[in-house]
């Protein structure tokens, strides 16, 4: 078994570890990503829901997901270690896409409430064991996060496309049933989800003591009931999160009462920190709000993109045929493949000539590009035919404008989340970053239901017409935001101190 010394003294730029935490992720986010861009379109399209109400419980079914990323990153903190968890995690996760791929229509609820409990029990908690193999200190952390972040987007690239791709109809088609287009797409991400289970479980032992049970202090049985206690507490949980995904309204109660649950649960752990570990963290607080308006506007991806590339967009990108969902779902993940690395060695260009920006206002600039990138998106409007059907090559810049604003926030986000939080509390800031996620879910889902009961009843022109109108308004608030927190950035930056 590894030591942790052994672990933190790696040469090179990556510990080898970070090769198999980067796989694991990889075919979880296939998985993930696969699902997410079939939701809304499956709403409307075989379940026959209207798209305001697609809209939302796309909004609702996402913000469990990372509401849960909050509530498993707690479990493996206080009880379970994070090893457990990412593996009961990944169970849930493959028994919901089972249960999809044998019948999506009829066991649609049940089959996404499993899968919500099982990505919070995942997702949280691989990112924390990435931040576990550097020493505090070591420069090296952001690059690490960097290269794991690309095996997020390798597997959202993969997944984005192929599932609602092979569900539509436009991907190997010949040898798909029409009939079992939808339970094939459900069922690749069960697959991609035991290869994913299994190379953890197979590479775990080069991880030393990293995420091991917190409770190894208490004795054996102690330790087994409580473990025993949280799976079938998360097993009971199931019906609850079926009913409250399919009835929005309690997603809203819900989101009502979370939110302030962890911000006091938070306050009450800082009692016990110093002034300097406190201003550190409501450092990280000012970055957990703004990302909540910033994941509002990008996660329009799921929903009313979805729905927008599905009605308005023609298919076909320089000339080569695409799914024009299959473009929505996986443009993003494609441009921060290609491009991740060269935003990278920017920044450290500038670092080296003591230009490069503080954390803040690269958050600042993530708003301006995601300003741009709806700008594009508005833009599509002028290129449209009098069918409403408009330009997948123009839709695809919007993508490309959006992903540098990405860029600027999510790997630096999750980086400053594990900088900024004393030992003690990484589970838990970790996932309030991503409980901000599951408010921006939320709110990208009211979001686009009221651009899409704009166009109701409309007709195909008339409905690119509000859509595009929307997402302009989106662009001039992703504006506003931007240059408030390039504004605020040196109050924000005194109460970081040491971390850059």
């Amino acid at each position: 078994m590894y030591t942790l010394e052994e672990i933190h003294s790696f040469k090179g730029k990556y510990p080898k570890q970070l090769w198999y935490l980067f796989f694991s992720e990889m075919w979880e986010r296939f998985s993930f990503y696969g699902m997410r861009g079939m939701l809304a379109v499956f709403m409307v399209s075989q379940l026959m829901m209207d798209e305001k109400t697609a809209n939302l419980q796309y909004g609702a079914t996402q913000a469990f997901v990372y509401a849960f990323t909050f509530i498993g990153g707690l479990f493996a903190d206080k009880i379970l270690g994070y090893r457990k968890s990412l593996f009961w995690g990944g169970l849930l996760m493959i028994v919901g896409s089972i249960i999809l791929a044998i019948d999506p229509k009829q066991f649609f609820f049940f089959g996404i409430s499993f899968t919500i409990i099982g990505t919070g029990f995942f997702k949280p908690n691989i990112s924390t064991m990435v931040g576990k193999l550097y020493r505090e200190d070591d420069n090296r952390r952001d690059a690490g996060f960097s290269f794991f972040y690309m095996g997020v987007n390798l597997g959202a690239l993969l997944g984005g496309y192929i599932c609602i791709a092979v569900a539509n109809g436009t991907l190997w088609e010949s040898f798909i049933p029409e009939h079992l287009r939808w339970n094939i797409a459900f069922g690749f991400a069960a697959v991609v989800m035991i290869v994913s289970l299994l190379t953890f479980t197979q590479t775990q032992k080069t991880l030393g003591e990293i995420g091991l049970s917190p409770l190894a202090h208490l004795e054996k049985s102690k330790r087994r009931t409580l473990e025993i206690a949280t799976y079938i507490g998360s097993l009971v949980i199931i019906p609850i999160i079926m009913t409250m995904v399919a009835k929005t309204e309690y997603t809203d109660y819900f989101m009502f009462i979370i939110g302030p649950l962890a911000l006091l649960y938070l306050f009450f752990e800082m009692r016990n920190f110093s002034l300097v570990e406190n201003k550190k963290l409501f450092a990280a607080l000012v970055f957990i709000l703004f990302s909540i308006f910033f994941w509002a506007f990008f996660e329009q991806s799921g929903g009313s993109l979805s729905l927008f590339a599905a009605n308005n967009l023609d298919n076909t990108v320089l000339g080569v045929k695409l799914d024009p969902n299959g473009v929505n779902n996986s443009s993003n993940s494609f441009f921060v493949i290609a491009f991740a690395a060269l935003v990278g060695m920017a920044w450290l260009w500038m670092n080296k000539r003591k230009i490069e920006p503080n954390t803040v206002v690269k958050f600042g600039l993530a708003f301006l590009f995601l300003a741009g990138g709806f700008y594009v998106f508005y833009y599509t409007k002028f290129f449209s035919n009098s069918e409403g059907i408009t330009s997948l090559d123009l839709f695809t810049m919007g993508w490309l404008v959006i992903t540098f604003g990405e860029l600027c926030l999510s790997p630096i986000g999750m980086s400053a989340m594990t900088k900024l939080s004393p030992q003690k509390t990484q589970a838990v800031i970790m996932g309030m970053w991503f409980l901000a996620s599951a408010y921006g879910q939320y709110f990208a889902g009211i979001l686009g239901a009221n651009i899409a009961e704009a166009s109701e009843n409309s007709s195909n022109f008339d409905k690119l017409i509000v859509y595009a109108d929307g997402y302009k308004d989106l662009a001039i608030y992703a504006l506003v935001f931007g240059l408030v927190l390039i504004a605020i950035s040196p109050f924000v930056k005194k109460l970081m101190q040491d971390v850059k």
